[in-house]
Formats: structure tokens, C-alpha cells, sequence
């Protein structure tokens, strides 16, 4: 018997080929309505990315949150009311909203609560004064769930601030006991992974450090997290070094 032929699929619909990926979804949290204005105009005209909404204080930027599930939250710092700082803590707490990340938008690259933004789940942070290439790429890095440190920050920067934005020296606070058990699972090879990812090295470099493919390293990078239970690569450089694995290095 002859096959009916099959009925040719729509561009772009699921499993076509050349199906495109579906747009990063982003959120906008700052308290400058003309801030949020520049970047709604500057994501919604990048292809492959769409503004969901805009918050001008935390506490809506984490109900928006819950209503509009978006990719990546763009969160400033320093907003009336409920902050930038609270409202993180209250998304990365939030187990529906687990799989969004947070960008940290500081108008200083040296911020003394970028450490706190760190622990509180952020994934990482760029300087307000960043060109707008800079902001789409951090965009696309937090979306991947990788950590993001802006281009003018250096790699022991997220060291020192882990040295002294605490009571207790790394490796002696009140969580280090309970990051040190689950380090306690990672194997030789994730650890040695692990210190080089703290290290501000990115999977290429791990990769010819250690004479291995890049994916070889994203393998190890993702069971070290899931281990560890770290939302993404940022929580799991805070991990290293709160537990002691990593000592901060000052210069």
C-alpha cells in the first residue's frame, strides 16, 4: 500500500528542521524607569531575546517573577524597599523559580554587596556602565548557566570579596561544615575541576589545562554542581571557597 505523503512542517514549528530556539525571556528590575526604558529597547531588538517585564522595586520584581518565568532577571542593586539583595535571596529561594538566573546590575565595578549578591544566589554581576555588546553576552552567559563576572573585573576579585565580606575566615563559617560534606562526594577529578573553575578559569582553559575536551570538563562542571547542589556555576565558586577548598589569594 502507498504512504500518504507526509505534509511538510511549518518553519520554526517544534522538530522542523531549522527550528529555532525559543527567545530568552528577560525581566527588568530598577527603580530608573529611563534605565529600564534603554534596555527594553536594546534586548527587544537583539534577535533571540524579549523583554517579559519591568520592575521598579524587588518585591515586584519577585512577583513578576512568578508570573512571567523569565530567563534571566537583570536586578539592580540598590532599589526603595525591598532591594535588589532581598529580592535574589527570595527568587533563589523559591523552588518554582529555580531555574531563573540573576544578573546584578552595580554602578561600580567594586560593589561591597556584590558578595552578598554572590551568596544570595546571583549568577553574577556587570557594571551599569557597560557597553551595550557586554550586556546581551551577559544575557546569553547567565540564560547558559554559567557565571558571570564583567569584563573589568579581574579573576581574584571574587576572591577577596569572599575574604572579607564575612565574620569568619573561609572555610570557618557556619555553612562550611555542611559544604564540607558535600564536597566530600566530588571525585579527585571534579575537585581539581572545581578549584580551577574558582580559579575564574573557563571550561576551554580547564580543558587545556588538564588535556581533556571542553565537554569532558562541562561533564565534571555539571556533576560537581548537581553534588553540591549549586543552582550554577557562580553558587559553586562560592561553595569552594566558603568550604576552604579554595583559599582567596590576595594580592
Amino acid at each position: 500500500m502507498t504512504q500518504p505523503a507526509k505534509t511538510p512542517e511549518a518553519p520554526g514549528a517544534p522538530g522542523a528542521p531549522g527550528a529555532s530556539e525559543p527567545p530568552i525571556r528577560v525581566l527588568l528590575a530598577d527603580d530608573q524607569a529611563l534605565l529600564r526604558s534603554a534596555f527594553r529597547v536594546l534586548v527587544d531588538s537583539e534577535p533571540g531575546m524579549e523583554v517579559v517585564g519591568e520592575a521598579a522595586d524587588g518585591a515586584e520584581a519577585v512577583e513578576l517573577a512568578r508570573t512571567t518565568a523569565p530567563d534571566v532577571v537583570l536586578m539592580d542593586i540598590r532599589m526603595p524597599g525591598t532591594d535588589g539583595l532581598a529580592a535574589t535571596r527570595m527568587i533563589s529561594a523559591d523552588p518554582a523559580l529555580a531555574a531563573v538566573r540573576v544578573v546584578m546590575l552595580t554602578t561600580f565595578e567594586v560593589d561591597e554587596y556584590v558578595v552578598q549578591a554572590l551568596r544570595a544566589g546571583a549568577s553574577g554581576f556587570l557594571g551599569k556602565g557597560a557597553e551595550p555588546d557586554e550586556l546581551l553576552n551577559a544575557i546569553r552567559i547567565a540564560a547558559a548557566g554559567e557565571a558571570l563576572l564583567s569584563p573589568a573585573a579581574t579573576k581574584g576579585l571574587i576572591a577577596t570579596f569572599l575574604a572579607q565580606g564575612g565574620s569568619s575566615p573561609a572555610g570557618e563559617g557556619p555553612e562550611s561544615a555542611e559544604y564540607a560534606e558535600r564536597l566530600a562526594a566530588l571525585t579527585v577529578r571534579e575537585r581539581e575541576v572545581l578549584v580551577l573553575v574558582a580559579g575564574g578559569l573557563s571550561n576551554d582553559r580547564i580543558a587545556e589545562r588538564l588535556a581533556v575536551s571542553p565537554l569532558t570538563v562541562k561533564t565534571h562542571v555539571n556533576r560537581a554542581m548537581a553534588k553540591v547542589a549549586a543552582r550554577d556555576r557562580a553558587q559553586l565558586v562560592v561553595i569552594a571557597y566558603e568550604s576552604g577548598l579554595v583559599r582567596p589569594r590576595v594580592e
